[in-house]
């Protein structure tokens, strides 16, 4: 499987600890800039129902978990693509750094905390914790059906919207739109992003028979795309904001990211 001594990935940690290797397996310190998706859903709700620090801290932990077990279990479908690939060769599992069981057993510790904190929340949080992790662990293998996975890890990111809002009052919202279009805002922002994450796996991609809008329509289309699906993003934002009657800091908010998109997008060539 090329052995320990593979070079690392990019943006992961040093030393040889399990701790670190498990870290590293799921680039544990990137939760940070998807927790926000769940904290948005808490912000709203909390303007309803009085929110706790018990209540954050168990929406902070479910949230990690569920991200390990997509994480993890994503890494343990793709690790004999993993070691093809030369930019992903030096993951954990295909460089020997963890072992398959290795790799299970967290995946596993990890969901059964989710179900567990789950269940510490609401009982409405715990009816939908097992669909919740059927569907973020079934994007591992969207790529192999369908040029719209982009999509699908969107919507696995955009579900901790309405779920942070559940946590913290255990009912729908009013109005009743509001969960969904928070979820689709989420789901374009991070879709946009992995259309251009897939733009370094094009020659990878179409050599292993894999689907995703660069190798359906070639990189110049699917950036026009992305940009589409960021301009989409912005409008669920606002609509977000409105039926949340959320003030003039959120939509300042907006507008910074709108300008950190609109930079991106310039930093990403255009391709043929």
């Amino acid at each position: 499987m090329g052995g320990a001594t593979a070079p690392r990935e990019r943006q992961t940690f040093g030393g040889e600890s399990l701790l670190v290797r498990y870290a590293n397996f799921v680039k544990l310190p990137h939760t940070v800039f998807a927790l926000p998706f769940a904290l948005l859903g808490v912000l709203v709700a909390s303007r309803q129902t009085a929110l706790t620090w018990r209540t954050l801290g168990l929406v902070v932990l479910a949230f990690a978990c569920a991200r390990f077990v997509a994480l993890g279990f994503n890494r343990i479908v793709d690790r004999q693509l993993d070691a093809r690939n030369p930019r992903t060769r030096g993951r954990e599992l295909p460089s020997g750094r963890l072992t398959l069981r290795q790799a299970w057993v967290a995946v596993g510790v990890a969901a059964a905390a989710f179900l567990a904190t789950a269940w510490a929340l609401n009982p409405l949080c715990f009816a939908l914790a097992p669909l919740a992790l059927a569907f973020i662990s079934a994007y591992s293998y969207a790529k192999r059906f369908t040029h719209w996975s982009h999509l699908w890890l969107g919507l696995a990111d955009g579900i901790a919207t309405p779920a942070g809002y559940l946590a913290v009052t255990g009912r729908w919202s009013e109005p009743w739109w509001l969960l969904p279009v928070g979820a689709l805002a989420v789901t374009f922002w991070v879709g946009g992003f992995d259309v251009f994450y897939a733009l370094q796996d094009e020659e990878f991609d179409r050599a292993e028979r894999l689907e995703s809008l660069v190798v359906r329509l070639g990189q110049a289309r699917a950036i026009l795309a992305a940009k589409l699906s960021h301009g989409l993003a912005l409008v669920g934002l606002v609509l977000f904001g409105i039926g949340a009657g959320l003030g003039i800091a959120y939509y300042v908010g907006v507008a910074v990211g709108a300008v950190l998109i609109a930079w991106e997008h310039r930093l990403v060539p255009m391709g043929s």
